[in-house]
């Protein structure tokens, strides 16, 4: 196997920003908890291709409910591998649990963004069934999977990413 990345915790100054913007203002100590309580992505068996990743806090969305929430992890990976984010196999068959994006794609230079490369996830249950989605704290809710890439003979960019989403189209 290839080694290509590695996982960390974003600053728990950067969680504690990100936190705040998603859900409000909240107790630091609250916030404090969650951070120290993070789980690092991890592969649940030598055979996974997905690494887990963890949920920081309990949740529950009904149908057509929505929830988008910062991991407190980012990801460090060598160029020319891209992080591919998929909601957990299980959670879509039971409950078509999507994330919005479809497919989170973390590129190798988000990690030097001045957000520090936080990877956030923003996930529906668009059950047809009614199912109710209850996630606990520490149980994996999306995976992650290293992937290589390659590009064209004639690409020339040389731009510099500095944000998540949609950074690469602002100028």
């Amino acid at each position: 196997m290839v080694r290509v990345g590695k996982f960390e915790k974003v600053s728990f100054e950067q969680f504690a920003k990100d936190y705040i913007d998603c859900f409000g203002e909240t107790d630091m100590q609250e916030i404090k908890k969650i951070y120290d309580d993070i789980k690092l992505p991890k592969r649940a068996t030598k055979g996974s291709a997905g690494y887990d990743i963890y949920s920081p806090f309990d949740f529950t969305l009904a149908p057509q409910e929505q929830i988008k929430f910062p991991t407190g992890i980012r990801v460090r990976m060598d160029e020319d591998w891209v992080f591919c984010i998929f909601p957990r196999s299980s959670w879509g068959f039971k409950f078509r649990l999507q994330m919005n994006n479809t497919v989170g794609i973390i590129d190798s230079d988000y990690y030097y963004s001045d957000n520090e490369g936080h990877i956030f996830h923003r996930l529906t249950n668009d059950s047809k069934d009614g199912k109710v989605f209850k996630i606990e704290k520490g149980i994996a809710v999306t995976q992650g999977i290293f992937m290589p890439y390659g590009i064209t003979e004639d690409d020339d960019v040389q731009e510099i990413r500095n944000g998540g989403l949609g950074s690469t189209t602002k100028k």
